[in-house]
């Protein structure tokens, strides 16, 4: 297996952080932007799109701050996902920071999926 690289990426989003971290940590609120569907079982996401399914591991979550997951495929690595909300202390705006890890040639592709994918979201959020 290729070593992955680690890349993070920042999505300024007007809402109010409460409610950006229901649609992030939350099976219903993912299941809105990020797969078709998403179900949770203790520690345990599963998310189906057409014609596949991935099961993530809930590595932790502060609300309303962040959560961090790991795919299963990838349980004996340091590979993981994590949806980070930032506040600027004196503007107050928002940012949704991604981290996330994909092999070298992957990460623009990787890049352009959570672009697609928080462009969704912010538009089911109404701040486009």
């Amino acid at each position: 297996m290729d070593e992955k690289m680690k890349y993070e990426m920042e999505f300024p989003i007007q809402v109010s952080p409460s409610l950006l971290y229901q649609y992030i940590s939350t099976p219903s609120g993912m299941s809105e932007w990020y797969a078709d569907n998403v179900n949770s079982r203790g520690e345990f996401f599963t998310f189906i799109w057409s014609g596949s399914e991935e099961k993530a591991k809930l590595l932790g979550k502060k609300s309303p701050e962040r959560i961090k997951f790991r795919w299963v495929e990838d349980e004996d690595t340091d590979y993981y996902f994590e949806l980070r909300i930032q506040v600027d202390e004196i503007t107050k705006d928002v940012s949704l920071m991604v981290t996330d890890f994909a092999e070298e040639d992957e990460v623009e592709e990787g890049k352009m999926l959570w672009e697609n994918m928080i462009s969704e979201l912010k538009q089911i959020l109404g701040s486009t």
